[in-house]
């Protein structure tokens, strides 16, 4: 048999039988252990499986309701970052269509910084990826938000502004996903278990409240999981809900090879003065700090990726 990961904690993996996903369909779910506990093809991953893997499985006859993972079936792409705490990459969605990274204007306050690293990290998945910025009723037409949000369209990311709480947007933001696999990612307190409810009303997903004293939202969602959402296109929608992370550190990517994968830099990568030796911070003629100069590339952009580079040029030393 043939199965979707729904979630998994701690090496115990919730499959769904392929074709069944939504209510109705009889898709039975059976909590999974991997056979022998090694699969083959995820070496070196902080976890095995994520939520839209695709694996092979057979039912445990010994004990109703569970099963044995057998098998991992090629994947299209992942969606991963690299996790600090197990020094080792980390798995948070597979075979994916589209990657949705959920921010907010205030509450908690706009951060592009892990906006860039989320979009590099789409970028060297080659997994095209929206920006939503959700809340948009709170934005109070924020000029230094509308300035950051129309350059990521001027360099070629779709933004979307909708609100989980009044609906503004959320009709586009269904239209999106319809017929796809989507990602949410985003920090705690943006509201991706939100957009999940708006979509499928009566789920009810559980939802987090804002810690007033840090103005950052608390964990609720521990573990990536799939949400399948009936009546939406003629296959439905998948949403994976990743954990709200604090810090995103790109996996995949050394800190030099960075500059291919932010869209406008990637144009200039060589044609410094110092060609692919130039750090872009202090040698004549350097392309890139010509361009932030020029507003080609914004500053706040260049300021994320010095310091994406110099996080990940760190731990090898180069």
């Amino acid at each position: 048999m043939t199965g979707l990961v729904i979630r998994g904690s701690r090496n115990i993996f919730t499959v769904r039988s392929e074709g069944a996903f939504f209510e109705g369909e009889g898709g039975a779910e059976l909590e999974c252990r991997i056979k022998g506990k090694v699969l083959k093809g995820v070496e070196g991953f902080y976890n095995p499986l994520a939520p839209g893997d695709r694996v092979s499985f057979e039912p445990d006859a010994a004990h109703d309701g569970t099963g044995l993972i057998l098998g991992l079936e090629p994947r299209r792409n992942l969606l991963t970052r690299f996790n600090q705490k197990g020094q080792s990459p980390q798995l948070l969605a597979a075979n994916v269509d589209l990657i949705l990274c959920v921010t907010t204007p205030v509450s908690p306050p706009f951060r592009p910084r892990f906006l860039d690293r989320a979009l590099v990290q789409g970028e060297i998945a080659g997994i095209p990826t929206v920006i939503i910025c959700n809340k948009y009723d709170l934005s109070e037409d924020d000029p230094d938000v509308e300035e950051r949000l129309e350059d990521y369209i001027r360099i070629g990311y779709p933004v979307l502004r909708v609100s989980a709480k009044t609906g503004e947007g959320i009709d586009q933001f269904r239209e999106l996903v319809t017929n796809r696999i989507a990602a949410l990612l985003g920090q705690s307190g943006v509201g991706k278990s939100s957009l999940i409810n708006a979509l499928v009303p009566g789920r009810n997903i559980r939802v987090g409240a804002i810690n007033e004293k840090y103005d950052r939202g608390n964990h609720t969602t521990t573990m990536s999981f799939l949400e399948a959402i009936p009546g939406v296109g003629e296959a439905g929608a998948y949403i994976i809900d990743t954990p709200g992370i604090r810090r995103f550190v790109p996996h995949g990517i050394t800190g030099n090879e960075l500059i291919h994968y932010m869209r406008e830099f990637a144009p200039l990568a060589g044609t410094c003065t110092y060609g692919h030796s130039c750090s872009h911070v202090t040698e004549p003629g350097c392309k890139i700090m010509e361009a932030v100069t020029a507003g080609v590339i914004h500053e706040d952009r260049y300021e994320s990726f010095l310091r994406i580079r110099a996080e990940l040029l760190e731990p090898s030393g180069e």
